[in-house]
């Protein structure tokens, strides 16, 4: 299993926007950028990520799952974007902010530090058991 975490706006698409699409999930579309359209077409169903508020809450809120691999993306006709669909999987106990990860020394080296600006970025094994236990999920 791989992990990833994806960047949403609360305000265009929130995790509770997440929750209500229930066992079938949503594409996670919209991304344009290569890198990040990359990293979602080496996804792999059942895949775990963390879902993270950007813009002014900056934490991570929930965990989720991929349940599609990558397709095309239905919002817009140009074939070079795709994306998966995810599904969540239950909420952070305890959300994790940008200032205590980056307040972390193990996590100076997290792709969420490093690339800031991208959506869709990797997590390491190590990253993904010390950012749930920062978070107080066991899963």
């Amino acid at each position: 299993m791989a992990y990833w975490l994806f960047k949403s706006e609360p305000g265009t698409w929130g995790w509770d926007d997440q929750v209500a699409k229930g066992e079938a999930g949503e594409q996670w579309d919209g991304v344009r950028n290569y890198q990040a359209r990359n990293n979602m077409k080496a996804m792999k169903i059942g895949d775990r990520g963390f879902f993270y508020h950007s813009v002014d809450e900056k934490r991570i809120v929930g965990i989720v799952e991929v349940c599609a691999e990558a397709h095309p993306d239905t919002t817009t006709d140009d074939p070079r974007w795709e994306c998966v669909d995810i599904k969540a999987v239950a909420p952070m106990p305890r959300p994790v902010t940008l200032a205590e990860i980056k307040a972390e020394p193990r996590l100076e080296d997290f792709a969420l530090v490093r690339q800031s600006r991208l959506s869709v970025v990797p997590v390491s094994d190590e990253e993904w058991r010390l950012l749930c236990a920062m978070g107080g999920y066991v899963g």
